[in-house]
């Protein structure tokens, strides 16, 4: 869905998974800059907007979601997984309840799937699920921002901020009185600061919550029976995920950004060295310069010196080994 902000000054459209929105609108650092400054904001409307109804919603979205959800406050931000019968993660969801509805987004076009199998969940439970993508559009307003929320909007505020479900009809009118704007490469080298996993960047097939440091956040461990509780419980207890996430501080002589799926092997090794790892996100912050996260196996040393490439990458532990 391609979003009419992309008709603003500067704009230069994102690719990808961000398809549909601005990369940026000219100024890449002066953006992120603005965010972290608790300024502006950042159009997201083209993520996935899902909407749950009825009496029985929240005692219903417990038994299928990792998190504990079945006394779910009103205006309370959380996360929530949805994980594979072996444990591996689906779908990642952001909630908030209103008191009427619970208001998810999702990645960009993963909402199909995932309204599917939620309505294949549904039973006896008097609940309504919704795919609201084309009537509402997610806007991110970064933490510290003082800007009012217009009447009626549904936010969901969390450390990191506040993301609005605003009907999309009202996008432009809003981008006149919130500005200045932002493009999601500035969003995305902050949440990369920040080590927040993304699905479908710190995320494959074989993904588990425990490896992208998911566990609390996302993944109440003291909750009942979800699909995927096996694999959860036996490595918090047992053992320990095969893979764990690490932020990297990149050299910063290199033109090139290490792209996604970019090998990850010990400095020590040279290029041809095993590859320990691949780069999941990267960014070139405004102050810490090119900055990556990367899964890498568990037993890498937390000390170790990477190449990412060819890219010299000091690591910071994210998730312990």
């Amino acid at each position: 869905m391609k979003s009419p902000l992309l008709s603003l000054p500067g704009a230069v459209p994102a690719e990808g998974r961000d398809e549909g929105v601005a990369a940026h609108y000219g100024d890449l650092f002066r953006e992120q800059r603005t965010l972290a400054d608790g300024t502006g904001f950042v159009d997201l409307s083209h993520r996935g907007v899902l909407t749950v109804t009825g009496s029985d919603r929240l005692g219903w979205l417990h038994l299928l979601l990792t998190q504990h959800v079945s006394d779910l406050p009103a205006g309370q931000a959380t996360e929530a997984l949805i994980l594979s019968a072996n444990g591996h993660i689906e779908h990642a969801l952001y909630l908030v309840d209103d008191g009427e509805t619970v208001w998810a987004h999702v990645e960009p076009g993963t909402q199909d799937a995932l309204l599917a199998y939620l309505e294949s969940m549904k039973f006896y439970y008097r609940v309504e699920v919704a795919d609201r993508t084309e009537d509402f559009a997610v806007v991110h307003l970064p933490a510290g921002s003082i800007a009012e929320v217009p009447d009626g909007v549904v936010v969901r505020e969390t450390a990191y901020g506040r993301d609005l479900f605003l009907p999309r009809g009202d996008l432009e009118a809003f981008a006149g009185t919130h500005g200045p704007a932002a493009g999601v490469l500035a969003y995305e080298a902050l949440r990369v600061e920040a080590h927040r996993p993304r699905l479908g960047f710190e995320t494959d097939h074989r993904t588990i919550p425990h490896e992208i440091g998911l566990i609390g956040s996302a993944v109440h461990l003291q909750k009942g029976c979800y699909r995927g509780q096996e694999t959860v419980a036996r490595v918090q207890n047992l053992g320990k995920p095969p893979r764990r996430l690490v932020f990297l501080h990149l050299d910063g002589s290199e033109v090139l950004l290490p792209g996604p799926g970019t090998p990850v092997r010990l400095a020590a090794d040279g290029e041809e060295g095993r590859q320990l790892g691949f780069v999941t996100s990267s960014a070139r912050h405004h102050e810490l310069g090119p900055i990556a996260l990367a899964l890498v196996k568990r037993n890498v040393p937390v000390d170790a010196e990477l190449i990412a490439g060819t890219t010299a990458a000091a690591q910071e532990t994210v998730v312990e080994p």
